[in-house]
């Protein structure tokens, strides 16, 4: 086998698929991340590319190893997302997973005997597997098996549109796949199996191309880096450059498939795309909107999800910069979820804020899609979200009041200044009209009298012009 070129495609480490018979065609799961060659392995998927007429091609059978509770309605939706038909699940119930294989030796007989009913031609897990697991899973059951992460990096493969975008999910899924290197070489690790024994035909490279792949890896994940780098200085300079207008700046978070990005055309009057999909949008997006005479910055972000994968959160962080560096935090929620669901929703968007730095800056609940609920579900809300704002981002209910209370949260930050303007300082007397709104000016023999309330940052510029050398 030839050495293969790394980072060509993200996530897909190799591309000899004829090591063992296999075409793309008769792989499932064969999206960029979930595209992981199994080269190395002995026993080729049960099932191919001819499925039978009206069965879908990508048939995953889920499981789970939890200490309670059975949901995996979010494994389903993200299977959905990436294009893969559920036949079937499989909870274990046990204090925390298995070390080898995940599931108990037990479970993992009875999810044979399950997959063979289900028709199933893969596994997904509903967490991160060691590469440990994931190679006695497959070995054990004889199909591909496939984690959480590795289906949300894949999601995020398909929905990365901007060169960072790219950068990022490559970043990712090079990381991701690095432990994972020594599966994917299994078939010539044997080559060098009886070494020892000294037995003809049995000294080989193996161990030689799993080290030569890793640094080839590293080297893709040192560049990527340094890519992302000289991409984070440009945004610098944007950011820069949206400071110098001295805007508020506002970010939507909130888990993914929301509605922030409806929500952003509908207070921005723009038009971002919008789908039913999990993490439609992965690059941050900001637009400018206009509430009593003065503009605010709101840029929507990446959606977050329980178990978000560390991959993504160190990959992305300059994205979710755009989240730490704002003055106020919308945190979008669904409303049409249930109550459980919700409230994990919230606490998993609360522990991302926490972990990227964002945890200390102000935020506002934002309960999205009130036009799916009835007056009885409104009720029940209300009492238990008492300080949210209630809105629906598809029909305009509500966006009115989560304006004002947006200008009201932005006014109370607001310092009340009085400033001597000299008329040579035009330019200064424009910029105090933009980012104040409202002010009172007086034209005195030395100059123009303003009083107005400005952002504490934007105060100390205008220092050197206070009257009696002071903001009042």
């Amino acid at each position: 086998m030839a050495l293969l070129p790394f980072g060509a495609t993200a996530g897909a480490l190799l591309d000899e698929w004829h090591v063992e018979g296999r075409t793309p065609e008769a792989t499932p799961l064969h999206s960029p991340a979930l595209e992981r060659i199994r080269n190395g392995r002995s026993t080729p998927p049960r099932h191919g590319a001819q499925d039978r007429a009206g069965r879908a091609r990508q048939r995953a059978f889920l499981i789970a190893a939890l200490p309670e509770g059975d949901d995996l309605s979010e494994l389903r939706e993200l299977l959905r997302t990436a294009g893969v038909a559920p036949v079937g699940e499989l909870v274990q119930h046990r204090p925390r997973p298995h070390p080898n294989t995940y599931l108990g030796p037990g479970k993992v007989s009875e999810l044979k005997a399950l997959l063979e009913a289900a028709d199933a031609n893969v596994v997904a897990c509903d967490d991160e597997l060691a590469p440990r697991q994931e190679r006695n899973l497959e070995t054990a059951l004889g199909i591909p098996v496939i984690d959480r992460t590795a289906i949300i990096l894949d999601i995020f493969a398909g929905h990365a549109h901007t060169a960072e975008g790219k950068l990022q999910v490559e970043l990712a899924q090079l990381d991701y796949n690095l432990a994972r290197m020594r599966g994917l070489w299994t078939h010539l690790e044997r080559l060098g199996a009886g070494r020892m024994d000294g037995g003809i035909g049995t000294r080989g490279p193996g161990e030689t191309q799993i080290e030569t792949d890793r640094r080839l890896a590293r080297d893709r994940i040192a560049a990527l880096r340094g890519k992302l780098v000289e991409v984070g200085r440009h945004r610098d300079t944007m950011r820069a450059e949206r400071e110098r207008a001295h805007l508020p700046r506002v970010a939507l978070a909130g888990y993914t498939n929301a509605g922030k990005s409806t929500l952003l055309n509908a207070l921005t009057g723009s038009e971002v795309g919008v789908r039913d999909s999990l993490f439609h949008t992965l690059d941050p997006t900001t637009r400018t909107m206009r509430r009593d005479g003065r503009a605010y910055l709101v840029t929507d972000t990446v959606g977050f999800i329980r178990k978000l994968p560390h991959q993504l959160v160190d990959a992305f962080s300059a994205t979710l910069e755009e989240t730490r560096l704002a003055e106020l935090v919308l945190h979008v929620v669904d409303a049409s979820a249930e109550e459980g669901e919700r409230t994990e929703m919230i606490r998993a968007v609360e522990d991302v804020l926490e972990e990227i730095g964002a945890g200390a800056t102000p935020r506002l609940l934002v309960l999205n899609k009130a036009d799916l609920l009835d007056s009885e579900c409104r009720r029940e809300i209300g009492f238990r979200h008492p300080h949210a704002a209630l809105v629906s981002a598809a029909s305009g209910e509500g966006l009115e009041a989560l304006g004002d209370r947006v200008g009201g949260t932005f006014e109370r930050m607001l310092l009340p200044v009085e400033l001597l303007v000299p008329y040579a300082e035009g330019g200064r007397l424009a910029e105090l009209h933009e980012v104040a709104g409202d002010l009172e000016r007086t034209e005195t023999a030395d100059g123009v009298r303003v009083s107005a309330r400005l952002p504490a940052a934007i105060a100390e510029r205008y220092e050197r012009f206070a009257v009696d050398g002071r903001s009042s």
